[in-house]
């Protein structure tokens, strides 16, 4: 992976924590209801709508501040895709599960670059070649796609030298690609969100009324004077 000053930026950083946070308290949320039901202990159902609730706010938290932060978010990621392209190096295995996933995107969206392919000329590999060589994920040939990651020889390269407008790759940048497949994808996504809350609304109302029948039970074994 990067190093910590390489993956720099603020907000990415925030919304990985968030993410440990919920997953943390998701497991620890998990242990107290299956507890509290099993026991009818009152508190700790108690807990469990609680982590729910804070779970349900969390998400809606993030929701919000990706849709009000979505420039700010693009120029951070942009900022990030720019540096890994222009040192992407297939030999540097520190960096190769970072690397790899960039190449799964490029793949599979079939895009170049995070704007175009010409940002990959400014990779140090390819340009100490004159640009000769091109990223194999990149490409929109099946035999350069069965290797995926690290570069491609260019066939004939006119006088030894050549451009990103000479490569056999997709035009398309990955923003606009990934832009692209979430309006595709728009329905699905909502619809999986409002499902999981859906989810988690249920799991309070349970949790509600198994504590209501757990009080009720404790009030009508309570001898009468």
């Amino acid at each position: 992976l990067l190093a910590p000053t390489e993956m720099s930026s603020p907000s990415l950083k925030t919304g990985a924590y968030i993410l440990i946070g919920v997953g943390a308290l998701t497991m620890l949320m998990g242990f107290l209801g299956c507890l509290g039901a099993v026991n009818e202990i009152r508190c700790l159902l108690g807990l469990y709508f609680t982590c729910l609730m804070i779970i349900l706010l969390a998400q809606i938290a993030a929701a919000l501040v990706i849709y009000f932060q979505k420039e700010k978010l693009k120029v951070e990621l942009s900022d990030i895709v720019v540096d890994l392209i222009e040192n992407y190096d297939p030999s540097d295995e520190d960096k190769r599960n970072l690397q790899d996933a960039w190449d799964y995107v490029q793949t599979q969206i079939a895009c170049c670059g995070w704007t175009g392919a010409k940002e990959w000329e400014n990779n140090e590999i390819i340009r100490n070649k004159s640009n000769t060589e091109y990223p194999c994920s990149c490409s929109n040939r099946s035999k350069d796609l069965v290797e995926g990651r690290g570069f491609c020889n260019l066939e004939d390269p006119l006088n030894g030298t050549a451009t990103s407008a000479d490569w056999p790759v997709h035009e398309q940048g990955c923003m606009d690609g990934v832009e692209e497949w979430l309006k595709d994808n728009l329905g699905i996504i909502l619809g999986v969100c409002t499902g999981v809350a859906v989810i988690e609304l249920l799991g309070m109302i349970l949790s509600i009324s198994l504590c209501k029948n757990i009080h009720s039970e404790d009030y009508t074994k309570v001898p009468k004077s």
